[in-house]
């Protein structure tokens, strides 16, 4: 008999314990594994009840199928609309907070931005057949969808394929919102996702009424209003609460096309868009026919204006930068003076007009903008596209385009501040970098040549030469925007010839340093600052800060001195201005000739061009050095008209004569900028075309008729009238 007080006996008993647990738990593992495995063959078992044989299985494979490519498209979908949704952080509703009045460089009254909270009018107090009249138009099915609507897009894709063209659009009013508030005009697939997903996002954040008040606020109703309050103050005289069902039907009718339906523009157009907007009411059921009739039979007046055209690309932007500068002042109802100046915008605006008159269908372009900045950085004049009211997004501003070849003076100026001169020669002479091989554009090389000649000329070789041999990317970047570049500029090995996206503000901005005599140029579209006491509350001269030195004299004398040769002899021959007077620029054409661009200087001022398609579609062989220097010679020539003429920094005027030894070099080929043939644009459809000339043959073919008003045959006694 063991002791239990003997220290032997411990040990022992401690392994009978330990050797239970053991047993213990090998019994429970082997039982849950036993239970697991009997439970799954039940699940097995009850599963085989669901297999699907034959055709079913084939419906359930593609169901299947369906769903994880529908999952990981969601996924991509949100993963594109995130960039969106930023947007949504900040304080989006912050333009409601401003209501700004601009005068122009001279005191005059050009416009208006911003909402007055105040004079905003509750949902609850608009006309109730506004609010039927704006829904049965622009989204019928807004109370019940939740902001996209699939049936009415169904719909809309329908009646677009019986009428063979778009006379329908599927976007419901929340993702109209949406776009107003966030995003552009620009017709991307891009845009139209973010636009979907924020949509959504309004949906979940805001009332139904609150969405339609701030649609009713923040669209653009045609000549320089926004929002219905303030379309039916310019139009009709008077408040929104006052307006009748006819005033309202026109109203309602102004958000598919401003431009095309403002009745101070097109009355019969914008009243026969009214008629529309009633018809749309009786077949929507939100009104009979007997109560539409009475605004059939007597259509809206206007108050008899003169057209009115603000400089509304330019507003946009001012508008922005008040929001910008003014954010910390107490107060936000404000006058701004700007730096716009009427005389020039309207020059401008004209200049693009007629190229794309002219040559727009030859050319196969239907865009343009341009910026023209007074050296000292005031911005004169800015064309954001060719109609505002057609689309609102402005070229000039947001617009990302290849510069192509006018970003070459970025890589020769960082040259120059490196030590080179125009005479410093250089190889032209096939070159490959990382598996990349450019071509001039001849598809010829010139050998040794020196910077003057390779710029003037805008060969492609030497700025990659200079960027991998001796300047590196990073360099040719930090200058870009040392000298007034805002957008991003990537650093691959294509940069150097223009692959970096930029924009036309930028590009005006930039080049305004070369007639500043290499100080920064200090683009600005606010001058002044008031409140409604006279008060200045911003002053440009005094609050910002000065010039600052971003290229050296030499640099600086040095692309002068290149730069004002490319008119006189180089690529862009058709940009020369009358009068002996001297300028410089630089052309860019891109690949597939889909953008083409000439920023050019005079002492005076400075201008950026650029033309192209909002689709990104080829030009007809459109190059910098036709279309765009083209319309920079047209506002040139008349901006300098009775003024007093500036030199250039570091150029003596006049010029050498054309023909010496360095412009002969610079010579650029002779074909590069050749402009077709004109090809009138057609101002009738086919259908119409025919169906005139139709009638002209029934009238030629006609038999007159007598003072008696009976028909006289051709030979013998007039015949009688039919009655």
């Amino acid at each position: 008999m063991q002791d239990p007080f003997n220290p032997d006996t411990r040990p022992r008993r401690k392994r009978h314990i330990l050797l239970r647990i053991d047993s213990w738990i090998d019994s429970t593992v082997w039982n849950a594994g036993f239970r697991a495995a009997e439970i799954w063959e039940e699940i097995t078992i009850f599963s085989r009840r669901f297999r699907a044989r034959g055709w079913k299985k084939a419906l359930f494979e593609i169901a299947g199928e369906g769903m994880n490519l529908g999952t990981a498209g969601f996924v991509l979908l949100l993963a594109l609309a995130l960039p969106a949704f930023e947007e949504t952080k900040g304080n989006w509703r912050a333009q409601s907070d401003f209501a700004v009045t601009f005068l122009d460089r001279y005191g005059n009254e050009i416009g208006h931005r911003g909402i007055i909270h105040e004079d905003t009018v509750p949902i609850d107090e608009l006309p109730d057949h506004l609010i039927k009249a704006v829904l049965a138009t622009e989204d019928r099915r807004f109370f019940e969808h939740f902001g996209i609507d699939f049936l009415g897009l169904a719909r809309a894709m329908n009646e677009n394929a019986r009428a063979g063209g778009v006379v329908q659009g599927g976007s419901t009013l929340t993702q109209q919102l949406a776009k107003n508030l966030f995003l552009t005009n620009e017709r991307t697939i891009e845009r139209k996702i973010k636009e979907a997903f924020l949509a959504l996002w309004l949906e979940a954040n805001l009332t139904k009424k609150e969405i339609l008040r701030l649609y009713l606020d923040r669209a653009y109703m045609g000549g320089g209003t926004f929002g219905a309050a303030a379309a039916a103050q310019f139009y009709f005289g008077k408040d929104i609460t006052d307006v009748n069902l006819a005033e309202s039907a026109m109203l309602a009718g102004l958000f598919k096309a401003p431009a095309r339906y403002a009745p101070h523009v097109n009355l019969p157009a914008a009243r026969a868009r009214a008629n529309e907007v009633l018809s749309n009411l009786v077949q929507g059921g939100l009104m009979t026919e007997g109560q539409v009739i009475a605004a059939r039979r007597n259509p809206a007046t206007v108050i008899d204006r003169n057209e009115q055209t603000a400089p509304d690309f330019f507003l946009d932007w001012a508008f922005e930068e008040v929001q910008r500068i003014a954010r910390p002042f107490a107060q936000h109802s404000l006058i701004v003076r700007t730096t716009i100046d009427l005389g020039l915008q309207a020059a401008a605006e004209e200049a693009v007009e007629t190229g794309l008159r002219q040559y727009g269908e030859s050319f196969r372009v239907r865009q343009g903008a341009l910026v023209m900045m007074e050296n000292g950085g005031a911005v004169r004049a800015m064309v954001g596209g060719r109609d505002y009211g057609e689309s609102q997004f402005n070229r000039a501003t947001r617009a990302l385009r290849q510069p192509g070849s006018s970003f070459k003076v970025y890589t020769y100026s960082a040259a120059m501040e490196s030590g080179m001169t125009p005479e410093t020669v250089i190889s032209d002479a096939p070159i490959t970098w990382r598996g990349w091989s450019p071509q001039n554009y001849g598809r010829s090389y010139a050998g040794r040549v020196t910077l003057m000649t390779a710029l003037a000329k805008s060969i492609n070789t030497v700025p990659v030469r200079l960027a991998k041999e001796t300047l590196g990317t990073e360099r040719i970047a930090e200058m870009a925007k040392l000298m007034g570049v805002e957008t991003p500029i990537r650093t691959d090995k294509t940069m150097p010839l223009g692959t970096s996206e930029v924009t036309v503000l930028d590009q005006a901005t930039a080049y305004g340093v070369f007639p500043a005599g290499g100080f920064s140029s200090r683009r600005h579209g606010i001058s002044q600052i008031m409140n409604y006491d006279g008060d200045i509350l911003y002053d440009f001269g005094r609050d910002e800060p000065p010039a600052k030195q971003v290229l050296s004299e030499q640099a600086m004398a040095s692309m002068n001195r290149i730069l004002v040769t490319i008119p006189v002899s180089g690529t862009a021959r058709r940009a020369a201005l009358e009068g002996g007077i001297v300028s410089g620029g630089k052309t860019g054409t891109t690949q597939a000739y889909r953008d083409a661009w000439y920023i050019g200087f005079t002492g005076n001022y400075t201008t950026a061009v650029w033309f192209g398609n909002d689709d990104y579609t080829s030009t007809n062989n459109m190059t910098g050095g036709s279309l765009p220097g083209m319309t920079f010679k047209r506002l040139m020539d008349y901006a300098h008209q009775g003024i007093e003429l500036r030199a250039i920094p570091a150029i003596e005027n006049p010029l050498p004569a054309a023909g010496s030894e360095t412009q002969t070099a610079a010579a650029a080929p002779a074909d590069e900028n050749a402009l077709p043939a004109l090809v009138r644009p057609r101002s009738l459809s086919s259908d119409v075309t025919r169906l005139l000339k139709a009638i002209g043959r029934r009238f030629n073919e006609a038999k007159p008729i007598d003072a008696d008003g009976r028909v006289a045959a051709l030979d013998g006694p007039p015949a009688k009238r039919e009655q």
